[in-house]
């Protein structure tokens, strides 16, 4: 297929993209690359995928990599007229969303910039997917949605009326407006929620970055809710292989879906929801106790309370996948955090 998959400049979307280029698809990917985080690492995501050239406007189409099916261009979701263009030239199969303004507590501060990304940048897309016959949307949505809900595991069929955060109520506002599509215009859409997605070229602004690099350097970490937090840590590659399994088939209608006992999962349209996590949650103690074996130090801990968007627990009932797919992610915490750790270490040279 030839594929869009925005956001590639980013953690989740570099490895998707990376993925689905292996596996012989035509990929473009798209990111604004805006400094909400270390823009050096965003651009040493593009060289690492093969890039020679840092990112550059769309009409110059210059930008080399190694890979002859893999192309990227710097362009923000908000621009409607620049994305439709890109749809109208490109004219692609199928689109992988990944791109968004993350981070809960930066939403606490920010909240314009969600605004934007997440919602005006998600109605462009849609409106591009709407009009160019795309075959199947796969957007990035979180386990944040869950929100205020404690009943866990947390189901796709569970109640996500509750947001705690911005950033959460952006990321339901996208299931809401995808289902909007898939019933008004048959467009075949599928929401993924991940669960603290973490691995090599993760994010700076996520806890195992964050505790890694204060343990390596002798700093404290913040351990917040005085450690009275549960965790669904994922690891990358199995969201990656997630990603790649519900790509290849799109969503149909449900045809037992009961409108008076409506599953909040599936619909009369062509729309599918699914949990994307490790199913196992983490408490925060052994989390840091895995870092600390990885890295063979001992980390200092700042007590703190709980912060404002923060939930106490997430835990992912992963079902949905299992029965469609025959997949769950599998990866072993202390084996991903060997892997962080080896990349964090191999790029900072330590």
């Amino acid at each position: 297929m030839k594929l869009l998959i925005t956001g590639t400049a980013g953690f989740i979307g570099f490895h998707v993209a990376n993925k689905m280029v292996a596996e012989g698809h035509t990929v473009v990917g798209i990111d604004s690359i805006n400094n909400y985080y270390d823009v050096t690492l965003k651009s040493n995501r593009l060289t690492a995928a093969g890039f020679e050239n840092s990112a550059i406007a769309y009409n110059s189409k210059v930008m080399s990599n190694k890979y002859s099916n893999y192309s990227f261009v710097q362009l923000q979701i908000e621009d409607a007229a620049s994305l439709q263009m890109l749809f109208t030239i490109e004219k692609f199969d199928a689109v992988i969303h990944l791109a968004a303004q993350a981070g809960v507590r930066y939403s606490l501060t920010h909240p314009t910039a969600y605004v934007n990304s997440n919602i005006v940048g998600f109605a462009n897309l849609l409106e591009c997917c709407r009009h160019h016959q795309i075959q199947h949307l796969v957007y990035a949505s979180s386990s944040s949605v869950y929100g205020l809900n404690e009943e866990v595991p947390f189901a796709t069929n569970h109640s996500t009326n509750h947001p705690a955060s911005l950033y959460a109520a952006t990321k339901k506002s996208n299931e809401l407006m995808a289902h909007v599509y898939s019933h008004l215009f048959n467009l075949p859409t599928t929401g993924l929620r991940f669960f603290t997605v973490y691995g090599p070229w993760g994010r700076p602004d996520m806890a195992p970055f964050l505790f890694t690099d204060a343990i390596l350097h002798d700093k404290p970490i913040k351990v917040f809710n005085n450690g009275n937090m549960m965790r669904d840590f994922t690891y990358v590659d199995d969201v990656v292989e997630a990603v790649h399994r519900v790509l290849l088939v799109k969503p149909t209608p449900n045809v037992n879906w009961d409108p008076q006992q409506p599953d909040a999962s599936s619909s009369s349209a062509p729309y599918k929801l699914y949990n994307i996590g490790n199913h196992q949650p983490v408490a925060l103690g052994d989390f840091i106790s895995c870092i600390e074996n990885a890295t063979g130090k001992k980390a200092t801990k700042e007590f703190l309370p709980i912060q404002p968007g923060d939930v106490q627990a997430t835990f992912a009932d992963v079902s949905g996948l299992e029965d469609d797919f025959n997949f769950k992610p599998f990866t072993p915490l202390e084996k991903g955090i060997e892997q962080f750790v080896s990349w964090y270490k191999n790029y900072y040279k330590l």
